[in-house]
């Protein structure tokens, strides 16, 4: 007998799924939330070339520094609104008294994070890149590494928003608790942004950031969860 596989997603996994529906719905009737971000990443790397010198191989030297180091910041400041507003109006406590696993619900909400936040700055990166001197065969493997280390850095990022509920100047104890562990993603992304500007072999920088993905992606969910219920308590 051939055994066939269930036509419906599990209860946690359709919570999950809703929870990315509700969040991507409110976050594009709240257009300012979206903007802010990549336009703080589009106004470090554009205005970048006047601190220096403006020669092309002077720029394509240090690019993918400036390409981690705004995405990175502007990853950042998108952290700070993760879990803010749903704590603020009672969400999040209808999440963990609905029954639902408040695991599957947060990583529903770091997903939709992910969408709206690395997802354009993955988009965003080789345009900027143009800017200064990537050439246009970088474009891939620049996309590639932005989305795989945003996606970290939303997984991680999302036990420190737990932690910060509540907390006066969240966003700057925020920075502090997640910059020293983002230190990781950066070095490998801006790795693997170097060797794909160069043309070379990107593969193991890439399988790195992949392994924190991975590692983020297991323990991130559970870590949050739980900051979140010692918060509501």
């Amino acid at each position: 007998m051939i055994a066939t596989l269930p036509t419906e997603m599990t209860p946690p996994l359709r919570a999950a799924r809703l929870v990315i529906a509700r969040d991507l719905m409110l976050a594009f009737r709240r257009p300012d939330q979206l903007v802010q971000p990549l336009a703080f990443f589009v106004m470090v790397t554009a205005l970048f070339p006047l601190s220096i010198s403006p020669e092309r191989a002077t720029l394509r030297a240090v690019a993918p520094g400036v390409l981690w180091v705004a995405a990175l910041l502007a990853a950042l400041l998108a952290l700070d609104f993760l879990f803010r507003d749903d704590a603020q109006d009672g969400t999040l406590e209808q999440f963990a008294l609905s029954g639902q696993s408040l695991t599957w619900l947060l990583l529903g909400k770091t997903g939709a994070h992910w969408l709206l936040t690395g997802v354009p700055l993955s988009v965003m990166a080789p345009l900027m890149g143009y800017t200064l001197g990537v050439p246009v065969s970088a474009s891939v493997g620049i996309m590639l590494t932005v989305a795989l280390g945003s996606l970290a850095l939303s997984f991680i990022g999302s036990i420190g928003a737990a932690l910060t509920l509540g907390a006066r100047r969240g966003g700057v104890l925020l920075s502090i608790l997640i910059l020293p562990l983002a230190v990781p993603i950066l070095i490998f992304g801006s790795r693997a942004t170097e060797l794909a500007i160069r043309g070379e072999a990107y593969l193991a920088p890439m399988e790195l950031l992949g392994a924190i993905v991975v590692l983020s992606f297991t323990l991130a969910p559970l870590a949050a969860a739980a900051a979140v219920r010692i918060s509501l308590e």
